[in-house]
């Protein structure tokens, strides 16, 4: 069960395999997270990497059957140009996939069916491409401030930007007003 040919198998017996919506906990997980880069690894029919796609996430949606992917591929371009240009799908056996170190914001595997002796490696490969926190929140740097001192007023209001490539991204600002009490 851990190869492309029986999962290209299982993919090819039905006409959808799964439901075609997101990992409910994934969802509830990352829907207020600031979209960026994602890996989806083991993406099967691509419900999760299209949900990100949707909400503005650049996404890499790997898996080991190619029968699934040009499943995943086929929906992603069912839910819009958009959604479909923010997706790169490859096809990998993650027991020896190596993805770059360092590379992404978020890194999800749902249901990722692999043997115990490879497991550990695969994680921790998986791992590794995180990229480390680069940004902080108001709220983060509001917990930094004594409340008995200051009047605190931390926000993430969203904007409209232009990137590189004459598109747009929605930026959240991290907005932080403090105002210190008077305490005489």
């Amino acid at each position: 069960m851990f190869t492309q040919e029986f999962w290209d198998e299982r993919y090819g017996s039905v006409e959808h395999l799964w439901s075609g919506e997101p990992n409910q906990r994934f969802a509830e997980n990352v829907a207020d997270r600031i979209p960026g880069t994602a890996l989806d690894v083991a993406c099967g029919e691509g419900a999760d990497a299209i949900w990100l796609a949707a909400r503005g996430w650049q996404v890499t949606a790997v898996d080991v059957s190619p029968v699934a992917l040009r499943r995943a591929a086929q929906r992603a371009d069912a839910a819009g140009a958009d959604v479909a240009a923010r997706i790169t799908w490859q096809q990998a056996d993650v027991r020896s996939w190596d993805p770059a170190p360092a590379q992404f914001d978020l890194v999800s595997s749902q249901f990722m069916h692999l043997p115990s002796a490879v497991r550990a490696g695969a994680h921790k490969r998986l791992a590794a491409a995180v990229r480390p926190g680069l940004f902080f929140t108001a709220e983060d740097e509001a917990a930094l401030l004594d409340p008995s001192q200051w009047s605190i007023d931390a926000s993430a209001p969203e904007r409209t930007a232009a990137t590189p490539h004459n598109g747009t991204a929605t930026i959240r600002d991290a907005v932080l007003r403090a105002v210190r009490r008077d305490t005489a």
